[in-house]
């Protein structure tokens, strides 16, 4: 066997291990080990090639951004069984309850608004299933389109800032939280538009499916009802924002005060006070929350400690160059790479959740995107579109999973009259799935939305620069030059939150030119 032939058959038995069921964190780093010496063996790398792997899980270890993980984690799980998901959901349904799909559109904004808050897509699904799916059946609302909006409102959650899933996204592609997260505005918020204008025009086409909620039914109205929906949303904009815009998270900001660590401990502390405020907060409470934190966290070390085993293995006998050469030799040029990595993303997420996908795949696709001039940060928040369609796949998405589980119990407790069938939670993901999709192909066929909020760097011309030094070897300007345009030609604009410092070289061109048309 051949070295060239070898890496084709490691992404082979990645694929194979993966489809077993086994854990995937112990299975692919024992996958790495056994190719590893299987290639010492074979004289394709010394033995202390290997040596380098202790360094490499050490590193994992000490990252500081992935110490942003279990901070995040902390608020969402703590917000989440607070009871914050049952106030605003009863609050909204009662403020859209008079509109035909009312429900359903107070189910939509809810769940981007927990998204936001949250960042876990089980206990988003089964908080508002448990509240909503007994309201939608009482009321008469289709089946299908009841446990579509409610799993399809809960995945959400993985695109809208500050998701786990961007966080881990920039780590694995070099770039920074916040302008992932500003890149992640535009598509959370057309995915919240498509869902809507889904509900509009089924209300308009079969009314039946979602009707209003009669007038007897809504205990609250006029500022009684406005002060609910805003006890229940303000608190909560109010942290988000504040731990968004302190890392630069947010459009228009351009200046982050905070790391992504730091800004996650502030907002694991807010969501403490938010909890107080709403009178929830106990220790049954708080070790709960604890514990679901640990869980998450070691899952998520487990994971990229097995990827990293595998990866230094397949870089070792040149797998990256394979990857390389494999995709960016497809038809299409960039299209056509984005469009066989989306397939391919998409069939991989019926097996695989996102945390799996970011850390084992993505490093073997980001170098090939930023040799071929794509974008990171837009390559990255389409990765997370797509991937949001891993929790929807029939008939392994986990939303679905939480879905059935909890219908379940409210069916045994009494909740629900009658037992929802698993066929109308498959087949009412379905149109869900595909708006998933659609939006995909709209991030990538109009990058705008993704790039719109990012912030723009001008970047320094060193030929053009040296050309007007030159010029000025006698401290003369061009006679067509002003002070202030010499100034201003080498200006750039705000850089991007967290964004690497201009070059040295740059800022001596700067610094010289600026002294020039002083003098």
């Amino acid at each position: 066997m051949s070295m060239e032939s070898f890496p084709p058959l490691m992404f082979a038995g990645l694929i194979v291990i993966m489809l077993i069921g086994f854990p995937v964190a112990f299975s692919l780093a024992a996958l790495g080990l056994a190719c590893g010496f299987f290639a010492v063996s074979q004289g394709w790398f010394p033995p202390e090639f290997m040596s380098a792997l202790p360094q490499n899980v050490f590193g994992i270890l000490s990252n500081d951004l992935l110490l942003a993980i279990p901070f995040f984690t902390l608020m969402g799980s703590l917000l989440e069984k607070c009871g914050l998901a049952e106030d605003m959901l009863d609050s909204m349904g009662q403020l859209f309850g008079p509109v035909r799909g009312g429900l359903g559109y107070s189910v939509i904004i809810v769940g981007f608004i927990l998204g936001a808050i949250t960042g876990t897509v089980a206990g988003q699904v089964i908080a508002m299933a448990m509240i909503s799916l007994p309201v939608m059946m009482r009321y008469g609302y289709n089946m299908r389109y009841a446990t579509g909006v409610l799993a399809a409102s809960g995945t959400i959650t993985q695109l809208v800032p500050p998701s786990l899933v961007l966080v881990v996204l920039a780590d694995q592609l070099g770039r920074s939280v916040g302008d992932m997260y500003k890149g992640a505005w535009g598509p959370s918020i057309l995915q919240v538009l498509i869902f809507a204008l889904y509900t509009f025009v089924l209300s308009r086409v079969k009314p039946d499916h979602v009707p209003g909620v009669p007038k007897e039914a809504r205990t609250l109205q006029g500022w009684a009802l406005w002060k609910k929906c805003l006890r229940g949303i303000v608190p909560s904009a109010v942290l988000i924002f504040a731990v968004l815009g302190s890392m630069g998270g947010l459009p228009g900001i351009n200046t982050a005060i905070c790391t992504p660590t730091e800004a996650g401990a502030m907002g694991a502390v807010g969501a403490f006070i938010l909890a107080g405020l709403h009178k929830r907060l106990n220790w049954p409470l708080i070790k709960d929350t604890m514990l679901g934190t640990m869980r998450i966290t070691a899952m998520v070390v487990f994971i990229l400690i097995g990827s990293r085993t595998f990866s230094l293995v397949f870089q070792g006998v040149e797998g990256g160059r394979w990857i390389e050469h494999m995709l960016s030799d497809l038809p299409g040029g960039q299209i056509g790479f984005l469009i066989v990595v989306n397939l391919f993303i998409f069939f991989l997420a019926f097996f695989l959740d996102f945390f799996e996908i970011a850390f084992i795949i993505l490093p073997l696709l980001g170098p090939v995107a930023e040799k071929m001039g794509i974008d990171l940060v837009w390559f990255g928040v389409m990765l997370c579109v797509n991937m949001q369609t891993s929790f929807m796949h029939p008939p392994f998405g986990f939303a679905l999973f939480y879905l059935r589980g909890i219908s379940d119990t409210l069916f045994k407790n009494g909740s629900i009259p009658k037992k929802v069938l698993s066929s109308d939670i498959y087949m009412g993901s379905i149109p869900w799935v595909f708006m998933q999709l659609i939006l995909v192909a709209i991030v990538i066929f109009f990058p705008q939305t993704v790039t719109v909020f990012l912030d723009k760097e001008k970047a320094v011309d060193l030929n053009q620069a040296s050309e007007l030094l030159q010029q000025m070897g006698g401290h003369d300007k061009p006679a067509d030059m002003s002070s202030d345009d010499a100034s201003k030609l080498f200006a750039p604009e705000p850089a991007a939150s967290g964004a690497s410092a201009p070059a040295d070289d740059d800022d001596a061109v700067r610094r010289a030119l600026e002294d020039a048309a002083k003098k």
